[in-house]
C-alpha cells in the first residue's frame, strides 16, 4: 500500500520572501516519517490571474489553463500543510486565490499550517481554518508557530531554525495529528466511492 501524499504549499511569492526557510525547514523533519510521503508545492509555479471564472469549479469547469493545472496538481495529495506568512493580520492574497481556484480537490482532506512572523501568523492561521472549513477540509488543532525572537532571529540574524529545540514538540504534534487524520479520511473517502 502507497504511502498517503501530503503538499508543503508555499503561500507566498514574493521575491524576497521568507518562506523557503520554514518550507525547507519543515519538509526536512516531515520528510524522516515513514507514513506519509511530502512534497513541496510553491506557488510562484502556478501564476493564477485574480479570479475570474464564471463560477468555482464546484459548479463549472475551470477555463483558466493554469487555474486546471492547479487542480490537477492539488488532486495528487491527500492532505496539505501551509506554510504561511501574515500579511495584515491575514493570509496572503495569492494564497487565498489559490484557494479559492478549487473546490472539489480540497474536499474531505486534512488541513495543517505552519506560520511565521512577529505573532506567527496566528491570526492568518484563524481565518485560513475558517476557510478550510467552507472547502469542506478538516483543519487540524495543532500548528506550529514562528513567532517574536524566534522569527526575526531566523529572518534577520541568521539563525537556524533547526537549534530552536522548543519548536520541534509542536511540529512532531502537528504531525502526529495529520497522520492521523489523513490516513483516517483517505480511508473513508475510498470507501465512498468503492460503495458508489
Amino acid at each position: 500500500m502507497t504511502n498517503p501524499k501530503i503538499a508543503i504549499i508555499i503561500s507566498s511569492t514574493r521575491a524576497t520572501r521568507f518562506a523557503d526557510k520554514p518550507t525547507q525547514w519543515f519538509y526536512n523533519i516531515a520528510s524522516q516519517r515513514t507514513d506519509l510521503d511530502f512534497e513541496i508545492v510553491d506557488l510562484r509555479d502556478f501564476p493564477l490571474p485574480f479570479f475570474d471564472e464564471v463560477a468555482s469549479n464546484a459548479w463549472a469547469p475551470t477555463q483558466n489553463p493554469i487555474g486546471v493545472q492547479w487542480q490537477q496538481k492539488l488532486a495528487e495529495f491527500d492532505g496539505y500543510v501551509f506554510i504561511t506568512a501574515e500579511y495584515n493580520h491575514a493570509p496572503t492574497g495569492v494564497l487565498k486565490n489559490a484557494l479559492d481556484y478549487a473546490y472539489p480537490e480540497w474536499n474531505k482532506k486534512p488541513a495543517a499550517f505552519v506560520g511565521y512572523g512577529s505573532v506567527g501568523a496566528a491570526r492568518a492561521i484563524e481565518q485560513l481554518r475558517q476557510i478550510a472549513v467552507e472547502l469542506q477540509m478538516a483543519p487540524i488543532r495543532s500548528g506550529v508557530h514562528i513567532m517574536g525572537a524566534d522569527f526575526f532571529g531566523a529572518w534577520q540574524q541568521g539563525a537556524a531554525l533547526e537549534d530552536m529545540a522548543h519548536i520541534q514538540p509542536s511540529v512532531q504534534a502537528l504531525l502526529e495529528e495529520l497522520a492521523w487524520w489523513t490516513k483516517a479520511l483517505k480511508t473513508a473517502r475510498e470507501a465512498t466511492v468503492a460503495g458508489a
